[in-house]
């Protein structure tokens, strides 16, 4: 990662990123060359969950681990061992520049805080990597025009962790709607209960970690510069403008799907509440929230209701789609006529009755004690991204994509933070709280 005065002076520059050009970086490979990944940030979520979805198909695809790139010392010591434990030797880097400058790297896998996705991965196509990106893509409107831009002039292979758009249920779900079996789309709700007082917390490493063994300064990037903080650098989920908390967790995700399902790239306007109510911990996003979001056009248009606690489970992960004939549920994965229109119900209007045919969708249930879902999931999606590297397809969650989503949680963000309602300046591609610009 860049300092933050170094970042301001790329930014200034444009397309030409870093200093170093892509073209000294990137290698020409051919459609048998292994290819080498750097690892940008050595997370829970890589350790866990991409790191053995990688593992399991690299020798397949011809992919290889050569590097890490972590600013906490600690982490680049337990990427070591993780590897060396799998018998594979890593180069550690302090930073991105030490990754990049060792000219061994092909592509990475991006695992870092929320708010630094947008602008690691515009660091990484300029210097000439295929990405593969977590979630969510950006949590600024500046951060994300600024990927996209990089992306969109680099032509590289990006995938966004949106794990959904790789899922048997899902895809199967979106060719249903998409077929016009389903009908109009007229509401969707979609909820992520849990009740985790600690989630996103990490005490014990906080207590551990030290303002020496890490660069401060780069883990803040863009953000306006504070005192060290070890839980805005461990517990970042829960401190804004660091990240969103559940819009940027949660609700990229889930939203992903209706810009999926129905072509369209964000809403038109949302109206969102919450609060912390009762994890009073110090952190800045909170613990419940609603919000209600307005798509389509006034021909086909539909509201989205979203809704999400840390304070109660019960409901779980819902994701319901309704139509005038019934409803797709994504929770247990049936299409059926449940609340469709009846014959006693349309009376007088010489309306015909409108009840869906009963169906299932392959099975797969979302845990909501896992971050973003099981590891059928992201095994999937990884395995998509591989191949996109080696045939230069498009992947299935590409850069607009992850652009779409962030649109709608950074509107869903300024309706909950200013308490006006959102909208989208789309010439200029700006959110809008109470007509005004929303910025961190």
């Amino acid at each position: 990662m860049a300092t933050r005065r170094e970042f301001i002076q790329k930014s200034a520059i444009g397309a030409a990123g870093l200093s170093l050009s892509a073209k000294s970086y990137s290698r020409i490979l051919g459609s048998n060359d292994r290819f080498s990944v750097g690892i940008v940030g050595f997370s829970d979520r890589f350790r866990t969950s991409l790191a053995p979805s990688f593992l399991s198909m690299a020798k397949d695809f011809n992919f290889e681990i050569v590097a890490v790139s972590d600013l906490w010392n600690r982490r680049r010591d337990e990427a070591e061992t993780f590897f060396k434990g799998k018998g594979i030797n890593v180069r550690k880097a302090r930073n991105n520049d030490e990754l990049y400058s060792g000219k061994d790297t092909d592509a990475v896998i991006i695992s870092t805080a929320d708010f630094q996705h947008a602008l690691v991965l515009a660091e990484a196509v300029r210097a000439g990597m295929d990405a593969y990106c977590e979630k969510p893509f950006a949590e600024t409107m500046s951060d994300a025009k600024e990927a996209l831009k990089a992306v969109q002039d680099s032509k590289k292979i990006v995938q966004i962790g949106s794990q959904r758009r790789s899922t048997p249920n899902y895809i199967a779900a979106n060719d249903y709607i998409r077929s016009g079996k389903f009908g109009k789309i007229v509401m969707v709700e979609m909820s992520w209960n849990v009740n985790q007082p600690g989630r996103w917390r990490r005490p014990q490493l906080t207590s551990l970690i030290k303002e020496a063994d890490t660069d401060w300064t780069r883990f803040q990037m863009n953000r306006a510069p504070v005192a060290w903080d070890p839980r805005k650098y461990l517990e970042f989920r829960l401190f804004w403008p660091y990240s969103s908390g559940i819009p940027g967790q949660w609700m990229a995700h889930q939203i992903d799907t209706v810009h999926w399902f129905t072509g369209l790239s964000h809403p038109r306007s949302v109206a969102a509440n919450g609060n912390v109510y009762l994890w009073k911990d110090g952190r800045t996003n909170f613990d419940t929230m609603t919000a209600v979001m307005d798509y389509g056009d006034d021909n086909s248009a539909f509201q989205v209701v979203y809704t999400s606690r840390f304070t109660n489970s019960a409901g779980g992960t819902k994701e319901i789609y309704f139509s005038n004939g019934g409803s797709l549920n994504l929770d247990t994965n049936k299409i059926n006529s449940e609340g469709g229109l009846t014959a006693g119900d349309a009376g007088e209007m010489n309306m015909k009755p409108n009840l869906l045919e009963s169906m299932d969708l392959p099975g797969f249930k979302v845990e909501t004690s896992a971050n973003t879902g099981s590891d059928v999931m992201t095994n999937a999606h990884m395995k998509n991204w591989l191949e996109c590297v080696r045939d230069r397809k498009k992947p299935n969650a590409d850069i607009m994509a992850g652009y779409n989503h962030s649109i709608a949680t950074i509107m869903c963000t300024a309706a909950l933070r200013t308490g006006q309602k959102a909208t989208f300046d789309e010439a200029n591609q700006e959110v809008l709280a109470g007509g005004q610009i929303f910025k961190y």
